[in-house]
């Protein structure tokens, strides 16, 4: 028999249905706000990337090895957003001048902090980076998340511990980034029915948006797409109303 270490990556779905495809479907659908993640470098990542921001031009963010010094080649190709993570740390501590010249390179209106975090030994969550490897001195609290809005549009927070593992999602982590984030934040991780979408509304105090992947249908899990697209719309009408 084979086992599989913790550091290897899982893979949970696979499709021959293309990314512009998918993206054209979130596109007719209204859903904005999209990741579009490269899980490598290759010209076969980077065209698959392509595609679905020029189906969805505006409608996506992406993330996946983005830096200073390509973020503005994405934003051109069409995407609203990038979604930084590992490139703004290093040795485990945020690396400011990295950051700063993110900024300067695209703009905090168009840059999105990837802060995915685990929990340690001390209670406490802390950004993890590398493919979430890799534990980071960077706490996730109140003063991290005022600090670093001074250089983003968007926080995005995958709960790590719960993400992809059908175990629920992290009530406590909702809260928090409801409580503190000065900015819009995205929570990821764990949601697998509608009602798992109405928590996160009522936990994160109507701030905090959440995005879903492996439990849709669409991806090989078992919550309809269709009734996401229908939460969602009646969420919108909700609040223009």
């Amino acid at each position: 028999s084979a086992s599989v270490s913790p550091a290897e990556p899982v893979t949970n779905f696979e499709t021959e249905v293309s990314a512009s495809e998918f993206a054209g479907r979130y596109a007719r659908d209204g859903l904005r706000g999209g990741h579009v993640i490269m899980l490598g470098a290759d010209g076969a990542s980077r065209a698959a990337a392509f595609e679905a921001l020029e189906a969805y031009p505006g409608g996506l963010q992406l993330g996946g090895g983005v830096t200073a010094d390509n973020a503005c080649e994405y934003l051109e190709r069409g995407a609203s957003h990038v979604i930084v993570t590992s490139y703004v740390f290093r040795e485990g501590a945020l690396d400011e001048a990295r950051l700063a010249a993110l900024v300067e390179a695209v703009g905090k209106e168009r840059l999105v902090l990837d802060l995915s975090c685990r929990r340690k030994e001390d209670g406490e969550y802390y950004v993890v980076t590398d493919r979430w490897q890799r534990f980071s001195e960077l706490r996730v609290c109140e003063a991290t998340l005022l600090e670093l809005a001074r250089s983003c549009d968007e926080f995005l927070v995958h709960a790590v511990d719960v993400e992809g593992k059908k175990l629920g999602m992290d009530a406590e982590l909702i809260r928090m980034l409801g409580e503190w984030s000065p900015i819009p934040v995205t929570y990821a991780g764990g949601a697998g029915c509608v009602a798992d979408l109405d928590a996160v509304a009522t936990d994160g105090k109507g701030r905090v948006d959440v995005t879903v992947g492996s439990a849709l249908d669409i991806f090989g899990g078992q919550l309809p797409y269709d009734d996401v697209v229908a939460w969602h719309n009646k969420q919108t009408e909700t609040l223009a109303a």
